[in-house]
């Protein structure tokens, strides 16, 4: 059975930091670029990061270009999301998605950027 887990969301404080994971299982992860997408209260699912099956490539939605990195670990078959600087306006829910198949969701993550 295809799963992505997401985890590490939280309570943070302007110009924290986290580090969202995402586990996959049930396909061949190193085989499948992976991305992280958001949706905020209100708004529509936004794009935010992909990578490419080896890691070797990055693209970055402008909204977090210099202030998150999406990198993966194929051995642990877990994409991650190392989120800085954040800012309150990055308070969402966090999914990473698989273009195993015709894509696969996690269940998501909430972020809450608060003071």
């Amino acid at each position: 059975q295809v799963q992505l887990v997401e985890s590490g969301g939280g309570l943070v404080q302007p110009g924290g930091s986290l580090r969202l994971s995402c586990a996959a299982s049930g396909f061949t992860f190193s085989s499948y670029a992976m991305s992280w997408y958001r949706q905020g209260p209100g708004k529509e699912r936004e794009w935010l990061a992909s990578i490419t099956t080896n890691g070797g490539s990055t693209n970055y939605a402008d909204s977090v270009k210099g202030r998150f990195t999406i990198s993966r670990d194929n051995a642990k078959n877990t994409v991650y999301l190392q989120m800085n600087s954040l800012k309150s306006e990055d308070t969402a829910v966090y999914y990473c998605y698989s273009t195993f198949g015709l894509g696969r969701w996690g269940q998501g993550t909430q972020v809450t950027v608060s003071s």
